[in-house]
């Protein structure tokens, strides 16, 4: 999958769900009800325990049916290690100039962080794909959409159930959300219900349509 594939996949599916923290054991079931409830693309976070670990059991659980990225991949290193991992799209809190030519290179999607025009610009102008406004606030991100309306923004912190939709009919091309989506709950009795609960009410907000997933072995 090249760059601009998974690009368009991220902005037809309009939110990026994100794993931060220690799901050891979790990543199959929260993959599977993400895809279920029509979550399209997942990024676990390098910060967290057995990352790369996760995006490879989310890519057996699922194929193809779901969207991989790396997220907080903050150098050249890192971003090597989870390409070579399998990670589809990259994603940092900030914007690192290797980062963005190691994956511009590899034509892969990464999406650098910025907040003011000019940080947002120079990611632009490095190549960046797409550009994640952290952290977002919903009245800062219209006041600076305006003037860089055509920067496809992935707003990211902030970023709620009940705001999501906001995001996007503000001009936002996709909204990536973590603890407001998923958190330790999913580790207790009944928590897996609850993701799937709260992300087909998110999907609906944001007008996606669930998956048929198929059982696998």
């Amino acid at each position: 999958m090249d760059a601009q594939q998974a690009k368009s996949i991220i902005e037809a599916g309009r939110v990026i769900a994100i794993l931060r923290g220690d799901y050891s054991g979790y990543f199959r079931p929260i993959a599977r009800a993400l895809a279920e409830a029509g979550i399209r693309a997942v990024e676990v976070t390098l910060n967290s325990p057995g990352a790369l670990d996760g995006l490879h059991e989310m890519r057996d659980e699922l194929g193809d049916r779901f969207l991989l990225g790396a997220g907080t991949v903050l150098n050249k290193s890192q971003a090597l290690e989870a390409i070579a991992a399998g990670a589809q799209f990259i994603v940092a809190p900030n914007t690192n100039p290797r980062v963005v030519e190691i994956c511009v290179e590899r034509d892969i999607c990464v999406i650098p962080g910025a907040y003011t025009p000019t940080e947002i610009m120079n990611a632009v102008e490095l190549g960046a794909h797409l550009i994640k406004l952290f952290p977002a606030d919903l009245g800062y991100f219209k006041a600076v959409r305006a003037p860089l309306n055509h920067v496809p923004f992935v707003a990211t912190g902030g970023v709620s159930l009940d705001n999501a939709a906001e995001y996007i009919k503000a001009g936002a091309v996709a909204v990536g959300m973590g603890s407001q989506l998923i958190g330790e709950y999913v580790k207790q009795d009944g928590g897996l219900r609850t993701l799937g609960e709260r992300a087909r009410r998110l999907a609906q907000s944001l007008g996606l349509e669930p998956q048929s997933v198929r059982e696998t072995a």
